[in-house]
């Protein structure tokens, strides 16, 4: 037998064959014994099973000592339950440190049942589409009646599979289903990607193992194909632990109002989606009353989940002599700033974690049942883009919010300061503009409900020991009395300069308010100048003003910061042509932030010109607060009758698209 043959057969590994034969070690780079690197990987990957499970089955890190960083990434299969899913990575990880003692580079795919996929690297991968190595798994015996319909009936399923997982959420990108050949018998398939690879990309990979079942294990009765970024799995048998995946049945005829429905009892282990789309301050109350039942002796329980998977108020809750300790009764010494929502302290817990606590202000008068429920709500939503919610205390009028601590402080920190937005080179400011947007998708569409922040501003998003962006005081408003039941509030929440005209001016808010402020926040980035950083002393010009000027002119390349000698031009370009999209005063002409993701990574798409902005004219004193109920004045920029620059994006075609 050939060489070639050789190597192939041994990759289509047989089903019975043992664990370590579904694990691949690189030759890209080794570690010596006792080293720092190999602590590291043993103390990540020992803390693995526990947090993938506390994380809906998908988990990412890293850990840095004495500059070495070890990169993991763990992803169970999206229909196992939480014990499958820890008992899977516990034993993949163990595995991995056995049988790749010193390769600094190693990926296993589990068991025979493909049931998790474990990674670990000293390069950053998380957000990557890759393809090698890949690994394959399948049944000997050959498909051999009905063979036509047999390659139909699969056909059609990869294809429908490939849509619904490919289009999923960022957190999860899954779909399972049937098909049947041969009059009776049927063919059971799973899809699945790494949540956090795109969706394109996602597709890509599928149609990949697709073709690689072609070439290794066309015909089999049961086969998995497995690749870094996703996995392929089918079989003539079911195989599923639960219905999760599978596609939703047609809906029945509904109401004028509808929310969400219950949880479906055929699925047992994942998050119901509680995607309304409709204003929310009562859908917050309707979707805690479905996802937890609160009682005196039980704490809250998650519908379909048993205790050992809910959430409970218990994980949650601090007690107020605990943080008042920890921050030294809330001392100036330990306070990290103040904001709209309320002061926040610096802390550090018993176990030396150190925690940001937020000292509520102003906080409605909801009872306690109400406020644990949305708290609950709110730690579920976790994003690597969010800051991180720990916890919550409720005592007497005292109304305090515990989060993870960022070590980097916020955006507004680094970006207006004239000597420490040195450190954010090009590539840093690009990264932090495609994880806010990331984190607002989420929240508008992927998370369990959909949430508009209110005040996305550069002080609100903070920066890891990465610099990786974090926002924070998402989901705040719920937490105050704010009229939102038909889309119009009462009370302004926010920061003067980020707010668009038609909720500054007449309150009316929607997912299109956060993207304008995104849109300050990228002009703000690109430039490194504050929304009102333009003028003299006496009269101060907002940045979209002075943006939407200049490219007018054909000369926005006068926006980009001066200190941005690296990176390309055409890139800071098309950020700034985003920015002036996301400002525009006609909100449907706004792009969604789905929309801005894929013009920030798709960078042979074109983009439409950008429409007049709507932008604020206030005084050159005016304070950088949040407001209260005061509207602060209005004005849309009307320019003359002159045609506006005619300029393709088309990369793939011009060399340098913007006008200079």
């Amino acid at each position: 037998m050939g060489a070639p043959n050789l190597i192939f057969l041994i990759s289509c590994i047989l089903l019975n064959l043992p664990l370590n034969t579904a694990q691949i070690c690189s030759d890209s780079g080794n570690f010596t014994s006792n080293s720092t690197y190999g602590e590291n990987r043993n103390q990540i990957l020992s803390s693995l099973p526990y947090n993938v499970t506390t994380n809906n089955g998908f988990f990412t890190a890293s850990l840095t000592q004495d500059s070495e960083t070890v990169y993991v990434l763990a992803l169970c299969r999206g229909d196992i339950s939480n014990d499958s899913c820890f008992d899977c990575v516990n034993y993949t990880s163990r595995a991995m440190l056995m049988n790749c003692p010193n390769q600094k580079e190693a990926t296993n795919y589990g068991h025979y049942a493909s049931k998790c996929i474990v990674r670990c690297s000293n390069v950053l991968f998380f957000d990557i589409m890759e393809t090698q190595p890949p690994r394959y798994i399948y049944i000997t015996s050959d498909i051999t009646y009905s063979v036509d319909e047999f390659d139909q009936a699969l056909n059609s399923l990869v294809e429908s599979l490939i849509i619904r997982a490919a289009m999923g959420s960022s957190t999860i990108k899954f779909a399972t289903g049937e098909g049947k050949f041969g009059g009776y018998l049927k063919i059971y398939g799973l899809m699945q990607c790494i949540p956090g690879i795109a969706s394109v990309d996602c597709s890509r990979c599928l149609r990949g193992a697709v073709d690689e079942y072609r070439s290794c294990c066309f015909r089999k009765r049961g086969a998995n194909v497995l690749r870094p970024s996703c996995m392929f799995l089918y079989d003539l048998i079911p195989f599923f632990e639960s219905s999760a995946g599978a596609a939703p049945p047609p809906p029945p005829p509904s109401p004028l109002l509808t929310f969400a429905p219950p949880p479906s009892t055929n699925v047992t282990t994942k998050e119901e989606r509680l995607d309304s789309g409709r204003p929310f301050n009562s859908a917050w109350r309707r979707a805690a009353g479905k996802l937890f039942r609160v009682s005196n002796q039980c704490g809250a329980h998650h519908a379909g989940e048993d205790a050992s998977q809910s959430l409970s108020l218990d994980s949650l809750r601090f007690e107020f002599s605990t943080i008042r300790a920890v921050t030294n009764d809330f001392s100036n010494a330990n306070m990290l700033g103040h904001g709209g929502f309320g002061s926040v302290y610096k802390g550090k817990l018993a176990n030396g974690q150190e925690i940001a606590v937020k000292r509520l202000d102003g906080c409605s008068e909801q009872g306690e049942g109400e406020f644990k429920n949305e708290i609950v709500l709110m730690a579920r939503l976790q994003h690597r883009n969010l800051v991180r919610l720990l916890g919550f205390c409720f005592e007497g009028k005292e109304r305090l919010l515990i989060y993870e601590f960022q070590p980097n402080a916020s955006l507004d920190r680094f970006i207006f300061d004239p000597i420490k937005r040195l450190l954010l080179n090009w590539d840093t400011r690009y990264k932090i503009i495609v994880g806010i947007a990331r984190g607002l998708v989420y929240l508008h569409q992927d998370s369990q409900l959909r949430i508009i922040h209110h005040d996305l501003k550069a002080g609100n998003v903070l920066l890891d020991g990465e610099m990786n962006p974090k926002i924070a005081d998402f989901g705040m408003a719920r937490l105050f009395v704010v009229d939102q039941s038909k889309g119009v509030t009462k009370r302004i929440v926010g920061t003067f300069g980020y707010m668009p005209p038609e909720y500054a001016k007449f309150g009316r808010f929607s997912v299109k308010t956060d993207v304008f402020s995104f849109g300050v926040l990228i002009l703000e980035i690109v430039s490194g100048k504050k929304y009102s950083g333009y003028g003299g002393p006496e009269h101060v010009e907002h940045l979209i003003s002075y943006a939407w000027k200049k490219w007018r002119q054909g000369k926005a390349s006068r926006l980009i910061d001066e200190t941005l000698v690296d990176g390309s031009k055409s890139e800071k370009m098309r950020c700034i042509h985003i920015g002036l999209l996301c400002v525009q005063e006609n909100v449907a002409k706004r792009p969604t932030m789905a929309a801005v993701v894929l013009m920030l990574n798709g960078f042979s798409m074109s983009l439409p010109l950008p429409s007049k902005p709507g932008f604020f004219v206030g005084s050159s004193t005016e304070p950088d607060t949040a407001l209260g109920n005061r509207f602060p004045p209005v004005t849309s920029w009307h320019h003359s009758q002159e045609q506006p620059v005619n300029v393709s994006v088309n990369e793939a075609s011009i060399t340098d698209p913007y006008p200079r």
